[in-house]
């Protein structure tokens, strides 16, 4: 579990973000949503430590990660999965190379030990046997899924997923909400994803945070973010052909 209370950043003068409180559970899927610019990301690197809040608390399973001495919050960030946006292979390394990275500079397992872990990861993410690859051969679906078999190599409590599904298509993005979903539940890990998916929101979404203008404006489940009334909220849920299609089928039951 994370729990955030009344995180707040300011850059320049601006406060971007606005005494945000609110709980990601573990075993769950936790989506943080809104318009580009309105502190997604910020809020995502107060939580990891990239970026210290001006105010407020980021606690881990009752450690005060804002708070923590260096050493202790190193061991926080050892339990931290991160999946990047652009997947952040490296091009020189083979896939099977870029899961190893982790467990060579983090842990002492032996080499067998890192093979094997290793392994075990890309099985998990359906590229068994394909240790060899260069990222160059790998199509976008295939590097995310490099890059989560990479974030959950060091057996992590927490993952961090910054738009799992940018440059993918639909069926691809499909497969990827369905291998963080089952993922977070298998290991009852804590995982928070920044999206603005709602193919993603509405597959995965078991608990949805929606940030306006610095501020958390609604949160919910996927099955109640259809029915906020709010027009901050409709105005981002339903400006899909998708969701403009649920909403009419909605209107039609009415």
């Amino acid at each position: 579990m994370i729990e955030i209370n009344n995180i707040r950043k300011s850059f320049e003068g601006k406060e971007v973000l606005k005494g945000i409180t609110t709980t990601f559970e573990a075993g769950k899927t936790n989506l943080v949503i809104g318009s580009s610019g309105h502190g997604k990301s910020v809020l995502m690197k107060c939580m990891v430590g990239l970026i210290v809040p001006d105010d407020g608390h980021v606690v881990y399973d009752n450690r005060d990660f804002t708070n923590l001495p260096y050493s202790e919050m190193r061991d926080v960030r050892r339990e931290i999965g991160m999946l990047f946006q652009g997947s952040a292979l490296f091009d020189s390394m083979t896939i099977e190379q870029n899961v190893m990275f982790p467990l060579q500079m983090f842990t002492n397992m032996t080499k067998a030990e890192i093979q094997q872990r290793t392994d075990f990861c890309l099985d998990r993410v359906n590229l068994a046997g394909r240790n060899k690859l260069m990222p160059s051969e790998c199509s976008g679906g295939m590097q995310k899924r490099v890059g989560i078999a990479r974030a959950i190599a060091m057996n992590p409590r927490y993952l961090f997923c910054d738009e799992p599904n940018s440059g993918l298509d639909p069926k691809t993005s499909i497969v990827i909400d369905n291998l963080i979903r089952d993922l977070t539940q298998e290991y009852n890990i804590t995982t928070v994803v920044i999206t603005h998916d709602m193919n993603s929101v509405m597959e995965i979404g078991d608990h949805i945070l929606f940030i306006h203008q610095g501020k958390k404006w609604w949160q919910g489940d996927r099955h109640s973010i259809i029915h906020a009334n709010n027009p901050e909220i409709e105005s981002f849920v339903y400006a899909s052909a998708f969701m403009k299609d649920i909403r009419a089928q909605l209107q039609k039951k009415a």
